[in-house]
């Protein structure tokens, strides 16, 4: 997966590799959406670490979900990250309207992507060195963001 190509997947195990492929071969950016996030593996030890390195050297995560109740109470990796590094971590929750959206991506510097056609479902691409298979996404992606609302925030109180 060093080369420029798409990748068909279809199991849990594909997704957690791409997804992986995807953060580690980001630098400035990384746009996620995903319903609630309980099948991206934000808690896991290795994507944590793969996180804190984008992040310790300069990178932004976004991320929007419509709730936030699977990341809060399964994985406190990752709220401990949101913590470390709220300065380079934005995190923004759907309103009503779009409620209806079920894709499922993570797009890294607008080259690279890893989507699941629907989230109820494990089938995907990802796609690497590609900016015109993550174009539409990243479009989607920024029409999402200004339409939510900012959630899960670092501190209960939201500071």
């Amino acid at each position: 997966m060093d080369e420029a190509g798409a990748y068909p997947f279809a199991s849990h195990q594909e997704f957690g590799v791409h997804l992986r492929a995807c953060i580690e071969r980001s630098v400035a950016s990384l746009h996620m959406f995903d319903p609630d996030f309980s099948v991206f593996p934000l808690g896991a030890s290795e994507v944590d670490a793969l996180l804190r390195a984008f992040l310790k050297t300069g990178g932004h995560l976004r991320i929007a979900m419509h709730q936030t109740a699977h990341i809060e109470r399964n994985c406190p990796r990752f709220l401990r990250l949101l913590e470390d590094y709220s300065h380079r971590i934005e995190c923004r929750v759907t309103g009503r309207k779009l409620q209806q959206l079920t894709d499922s991506f993570c797009i890294g510097d607008e080259v690279n992507i890893v989507r699941r056609f629907h989230s109820d479902h494990m089938r995907g691409e990802a796609a690497f060195k590609m900016p015109q298979s993550a174009e539409i996404s990243a479009e989607r992606f920024r029409g999402i963001w200004a339409e939510s609302l900012p959630g899960l925030h670092a501190t209960t109180t939201g500071l």
